[in-house]
């Protein structure tokens, strides 16, 4: 049984919120937030089987930290949406802004719209969906996890890229040091398909190009000369 619990931020404290949400869920599935307004930090820490709904727009860091709760941001997010989640849903209907699932170590971060610079930078095991396009620097110094781009991707794509992997189905304008293309293999059709069926996006797995690392940056080579 569904038991709902809604709150209006132009009413009730953000720390109020939040409070409840870490401490007093009791026997509450589903907290609907109100009119936002862009606050930060909504939905921070979560740790348990919960559906949020945030109905308008979020600031920095929504649902930071996620573990378990399903938080969907009917709007757009602020940066850092999502940065370091364990585990669980973020979605956003609209866009995100810079480092949008930044350090994330599992979960699914979704993005119905376009993603600004450093999406997944630092990413160590989620995974992350963007229904648009993604800024330049994303990916960056990824070292686990898989990245989908569903329309194009800017600069410097999986700069200094460890284990992650990278798909894109538009253009990429350049590579960062150390990621190459690669050629798409069953298995990453399967898991492409699999991402964008659970994100609710329709596309064919095989529009899609496959980015990974080169892993010549993983040794120390004297004759390089820092370049790569």
């Amino acid at each position: 049984m569904t038991v709902l619990e809604t709150f209006d931020l132009s009413r009730t404290p953000l720390r109020e919120v939040n409070r409840f949400l870490h401490r007093e869920l009791g026997d509450t599935t589903h907290v609907r937030i109100e009119q936002p307004d862009g606050a930060h930090s909504i939905a921070v820490g979560l740790d348990a089987l919960v559906h949020v709904d945030v109905d308008g727009h979020a600031g920095y860091y929504a649902a930071g930290m996620n573990k378990h709760a399903t938080v969907v941001v009917h709007g757009n997010a602020g940066p850092g949406v999502a940065e370091n989640m364990m585990s669980g849903l973020v979605r956003v209907k609209g866009f995100a802004s810079v480092s949008a699932g930044a350090s994330a170590r599992g979960g699914l971060l979704v993005v119905e719209g376009d993603c600004g610079l450093r999406c997944g930078i630092s990413l160590k095991g989620g995974d992350i969906v963007v229904g648009g396009s993604v800024g330049s620097f994303s990916m960056f110094m990824a070292q686990a996890g898989r990245l989908v781009v569903c329309g194009d991707a800017g600069d410097a794509l999986g700069d200094s890229l460890y284990e992650a992997v990278i798909y894109v189905r538009g253009e990429v304008r350049s590579l960062g040091a150390d990621a190459r293309f690669e050629p798409m293999t069953d298995a990453d059709f399967t898991a492409v398909a699999g991402l964008l069926a659970q994100a609710g996006l329709k596309h064919d797995p095989r529009d899609f190009k496959r980015i990974a690392s080169a892993r010549s940056l993983y040794h120390w080579n004297v004759d390089a000369n820092q370049e790569y």
